[in-house]
């Protein structure tokens, strides 16, 4: 027998060895979600979007996971953990779940339905068991220790876990019909909008640059408010996760405060996970502290909404509940059993009791919304004096402050008061209207991309389009016809010509290396927005081959110098005139299409949408090079510096061509119409905005953007254009 223990005592042994490194992993775990938290809230001080969408930390099987690690002390009942830190950690472990869950509870509305039933499931069965494991052991182990060290702090903790779960669940029931009536809102303001924007287009000059960042600043306003997120956020249950989030905080800090006080240390362990246990309550009691402050923002937020709240509301509105809180369970009571029942009676009984455990169920729903109401209401009562002294300090102060400030030559005061957006502003049914104050920080945020736009312009680009005269540079490109080598032709896109005619423009001979890396770097910043315009406006995806080809050219030309392989400085040495040059150019890929021609038996290579990228390249290359050389012959152009003068003044007419669908692409940014990736559209169209505006000027100032887009869309209708003018 004291052989037998002998051997379990060295067994136990070294199974506990590994323990203190389990703990680190624990608080390795935490760490995580309390750098995930940490960047949320950066994210939202930087955006000064004080409720905090949820972007990095979400509820999803990776922060579940990361959460269940983290549960590790709660949910062991077998290590020995009576010490002072032992509990401290225990505590903190519960806090850091119940700050979590008021942290990503706005991410409730980026999930279709079946996504949310199933993450909102994983998270309440990881809940509800970390609380049976706390209770069994508080229960078991009570009447062992006769202090009853951190048991309060233990029980409170729990309980604001719990409440934390039930404030996410009751979210989830409300956020199916929530999307689903600002999805239908949204979709009728926005036909109404785009209405309003054919008026405005049938009107000649009629986008100038404020019309558009006023354009984009009704957009914006509409995908804003009907953000998922942002009606979760100001919802009475996101208000008492908030105040949850903050009296969890207040527990631990308290524990803490305590434990200091009565034992001059916060490291005492006693259990197996020694030394590990102080580095757990750092990392949890970091992550409680930083995962506050989104919570405690987005209450500050629910509050003030409601303190600027016109005319007030009476006690019954203020605890009136809204249909959509129960619409959802009430259609699941109404709906037909989902089993294939044969019996009549059963699925009579079947349905009744249905019925009975929803009525319940709603009823629950109802009680938890009203009680949510109620402890918002206590908390406005409470902070209304606080919020009446910070609105009289911000009235003294607007009043003594000088002249207002300017945004793109427009003062702020005029911002706020040249249009009304209250009409775009997407509410809830009950909801009361949006205050002025949020409706101006909401259309403020599209100058603040604007600005940031306008920081980010194509200097490069900009001095290339100084060149563009009347567009005859592409009327001359385009008017020698080259005979084909092929039967049929690919179709046209604006970036494989901008991409050869560079390509030629660098293999020309006696060219300054000056000259050829500003041609470069304008015509890179120019395909930017080039391919963003083709992708736009591409909508059959006819051009796909042709944009890839020039992508695949480009990549050779900008980073290499070479074209499909050939070194395009070594031909600028080899051959002594430009003649020469573009009859090697010509010759290269000449070569390039007649071994396709002759090895090319797949029948869907008859199809040039289906041609290789390099045969579709080559193609543009040698119709171009033989375009010049017929107009060199002609002594159309001049030789070496001036040809590639007059190749910079052809691609320049032509990026100018492509740019006047700028404006087109802007607009259609702000009409799109995918409900999850509104908000990113309308910021792209402000910061796309923001980098063309000069862009659009110097278009302007050329009367290119007063073509009929329909003629604009594709080189080949602006071909057809420049034809039909001659």
């Amino acid at each position: 027998m004291p052989e037998e223990e002998a051997f379990s005592a060295d067994v136990e042994k070294h199974l506990e060895a590994p323990m203190p490194w389990i703990g680190m992993y624990v608080a390795a775990a935490s760490l995580i979600c309390t750098l995930a938290m940490a960047a949320d809230t950066f994210h939202g001080l930087r955006s000064k979007k004080h409720w905090f969408r949820s972007k990095y930390f979400t509820l999803n099987a990776t922060s579940l996971t990361l959460l269940a690690v983290s549960m590790k002390l709660p949910v062991d009942l077998t290590t020995r953990m009576y010490a002072f830190t032992d509990r401290l950690a225990k505590v903190s472990s519960l806090a850091l779940m119940s700050t979590a869950m008021a942290n990503f509870m706005t991410c409730l509305g980026t999930m279709d339905e079946r996504e949310m039933v199933m993450n909102v499931t994983a998270l309440a069965i990881l809940v509800v068991t970390v609380v049976v494991n706390v209770c069994v052991q508080i229960i078991q182990v009570r009447e062992f220790l006769g202090g009853r060290k951190m048991f309060a702090e233990e029980i409170a903790a729990a309980f604001f876990m719990l409440v934390s779960l039930v404030m996410v669940v009751s979210s989830a029931v409300m956020v199916p019909t929530t999307k689903r009536y600002l999805e239908t809102k949204y979709y009728e303001m926005l036909k109404l909008a785009t209405d309003e924007q054919i008026i405005v287009e049938s009107e000649e000059q009629s986008f100038t640059f404020d019309k558009l960042r006023l354009m984009i600043q009704k957009y914006w306003v509409m995908a804003e408010t009907s953000s998922p997120q942002f009606v979760i956020a100001r919802s009475p249950t996101c208000t008492v996760s908030g105040v949850v989030s903050l009296l969890t905080a207040l527990v631990l800090v308290q524990a803490e405060i305590r434990m200091v006080m009565v034992e001059k240390t916060i490291d005492k362990s006693a259990s197996k996970y020694g030394w590990s246990i102080k580095w757990i309550v750092l990392a949890q009691t970091i992550g409680v502290a930083v995962g506050a402050i989104a919570p405690a923002f987005r209450c500050y937020t629910a509050i003030k909404f409601r303190w600027s709240e016109k005319g007030g509301k009476s006690f019954t509105d203020e605890f009136k509940v809204d249909a959509y809180w129960t619409q959802r369970l009430v259609e699941w009571k109404e709906s037909s059993l989902p089993l294939q029942i044969r019996n009549r009676k059963w699925r009579r009984v079947l349905h009744k009791t249905k019925g009975l455990i929803l009525s319940f169920l709603v009823g629950v729903q109802i009680l938890i919304v009203v009680c949510c109401k109620g402890v918002r209401f206590v908390t406005f009562i409470i902070t209304s004096p606080i919020f009446s002294c910070c609105y009289g300090i911000d009235k003294l102060k607007h009043t003594l402050t000088s002249s207002p400030s300017r945004v793109h030559g427009i003062s702020e005061l005029e911002t706020r008061t040249e249009i009304d957006f209250s009409r775009y502003v997407l509410l809830l049914e009950g909801e009361a209207e949006l205050p002025q104050k949020i409706q101006t920080s909401i259309c403020g945020e599209v100058d603040q991309l604007i600005r940031r736009g306008k920081k980010q312009q194509p200097k490069n680009l900009l001095s290339l389009l100084h060149k563009v005269g009347n567009f005859g540079g592409l009327k001359e490109v385009d008017r020698n016809q080259v005979p084909s080598l092929h039967s049929q032709e690919p179709p046209k896109c604006w970036s494989l010509p901008l991409v050869t005619l560079t390509s030629i423009a660098i293999a020309l001979p006696n060219i300054p290396k000056k000259k050829i890396n500003w041609l470069i770097q304008s015509v890179d910043e120019g395909l930017f927005y080039v391919k963003l315009i083709e992708k736009n406006l591409d909508k059959k995806g006819k051009l796909v081959n042709s944009r890839n080809g020039a992508d695949v050219i480009w990549v050779g030309v900008e980073l290499y110098r070479k074209w499909q392989g050939k070194d395009l400085h070594e031909t600028s040495l080899k051959y002594k005139n430009s003649k020469e040059t573009l009859q090697e150019l010509s010759n290269n890929a000449e070569k390039t299409l007649l071994d396709f021609n002759r090895d090319g038996k797949d029948f869907l290579m008859e199809n040039p949408q289906n041609w290789p990228v390099k045969v579709i390249a080559a193609n543009s290359m040698y119709r171009v090079c033989q375009r010049l050389l017929i107009a060199y012959q002609s002594d159309y152009l001049r030789a070496d510096e001036g040809l590639f003068d007059q190749l910079s003044n052809m691609i320049a007419n032509i990026m100018a061509a492509c740019l006047t669908n700028l404006m087109a692409v802007i607009i259609m940014k702000c009409h799109h119409k995918s409900i999850k990736e509104k908000e990113k559209f309308v910021r792209q169209a402000a910061l796309l905005l923001g980098e063309t505006e000069e862009i659009l000027e110097t278009l302007r100032q050329h009367r290119a953007t007063r073509q009929d887009p329909a003629e604009t869309e594709f080189i080949e209708k602006w071909c057809n254009l420049m034809k039909r003018k001659v």
